[in-house]
């Protein structure tokens, strides 16, 4: 018997700002929320292949201690910058994400829980006295994999709430909640993409590091620099495989989208991939240079743009998927522009603080 779709009403209330700002908005703070969660779960894995190095090789020891103590401020930032992007898909997409959410109860309830306890466990290796010892290690490996495991159910609830034909599918699975979207044919690719930007954003991240202290220790500064970058490239490559996956597990109007039917996305894929391969070549250059700092920060730039790009991307399938069921203009609209633009003042100081603060961050957490 085949299942009705069945989607509850949108907010009946009207959005007190246009809708291409809400959008706007949601873009541009998840990109902010992508790049530090990047920096926290790629800087995690990373980290505990330093632990592994540095049983044979020394100076993979400091590395790891100077990684291991950004971890828990990282984190931070990563759990304080996803609040607006899931306020504005809540506002603009509530009844899709509130329906998936539902469906994966106990799974969803779940991610505060492993939250915290990840949480704990980068606090507690990172202000450890013996952050070397096997206990710390295993701590880390620990809240490491609960964090894949959290992003792991995220993608689970965000190909569910991207496929409300599926909705009564799930619910008739197991009324009580405990589900997942595993038969999604994108899930295992979208994970993988995500799982391989944290690496390859991650690496940048360390690589970093290098750059603040090339004054203070050439060396050691190049060594962790050439660490980062070598994952990153790694990764990046590897991202063409899973991307191309990916790509071709979406749905054939989806793709249809990127290969000229919609210019943004075409263009945003095309400048993307084009941009991708360049910094590794870029990439490359540097770490075989004695002074690799000016290619890193290219590649590292170009990186960004390409992050940027791929938030774009994923906004554009999201409305591909969901065309059927959601008409953006059917919103109500009854903009209160004061409340508004004292919250976009509020949004662009908040935005340049926090690029000053990673300034001050990464000039006063030189490793030692």
């Amino acid at each position: 018997m085949e299942s009705k779709i069945i989607i509850p009403a949108p907010d009946p209330l009207a959005l007190p700002a246009p809708y291409w700002l809400f959008l706007t908005l949601l873009v541009l703070t998840f990109l902010l929320h992508i790049i530090a969660m990047n920096f926290m779960f790629g800087s995690g894995i990373l980290a505990f292949i330093a632990y592994q190095k540095s049983k044979s090789e020394e100076v993979f020891g400091r590395i790891y201690e100077s990684i291991v103590k950004k971890i828990p401020t990282l984190m931070a930032a990563t759990i304080t910058l996803g609040v607006a992007p899931l306020l504005f898909l809540q506002v603009l997409y509530g009844q899709f994400f509130y329906t998936s959410s539902l469906i994966i109860a106990w799974p969803w309830f779940f991610v505060l829980i492993f939250l915290v306890l990840a949480y704990y466990g980068f606090y507690s290796v990172a202000f450890s006295t013996h952050k070397k010892s096997n206990l710390m290690g295993w701590i880390l490996i620990f809240s490491v994999v609960l964090v894949f495991v959290i992003g792991f159910i995220y993608s689970n609830n965000l190909t569910l709430m991207e496929t409300p034909q599926q909705y009564a599918v799930k619910y008739h699975e197991d009324p009580s909640g405990m589900n997942l979207n595993l038969e999604d044919p994108t899930l295992i690719p979208r994970f993988l993409h995500f799982l391989l930007a944290s690496l390859a954003v991650g690496g940048l991240f360390i690589g970093t590091i290098g750059l603040y202290n090339w004054e203070k220790d050439n060396a050691y500064a190049k060594t962790i620099l050439t660490f980062g970058g070598k994952w990153f490239n790694y990764s990046t490559m590897a991202q063409f495989i899973v991307g191309t996956w990916f790509m071709m597990s979406l749905p054939r109007e989806s793709i249809r989208l990127f290969m000229g039917r919609d210019l943004t996305g075409t263009l945003s894929l095309t400048i993307g991939v084009i941009g991708a391969a360049i910094a590794i070549i870029i990439m490359s250059k540097a770490l075989k240079s004695d002074d690799p700092r000016s290619g890193f920060k290219k590649a590292a730039w170009l990186t960004g743009l390409v992050v940027a790009l791929m938030t774009v991307i994923r906004e554009i399938v999201r409305e591909s998927y969901l065309k059927t069921f959601y008409i953006s203009h059917n919103f109500d609209v009854d903009t209160q522009w004061g409340i508004l633009i004292i919250f976009l003042v509020s949004f662009a100081g908040g935005v340049w603080l926090w690029i000053k603060m990673l300034r001050v961050y990464f000039k006063e957490t030189a490793t030692t």
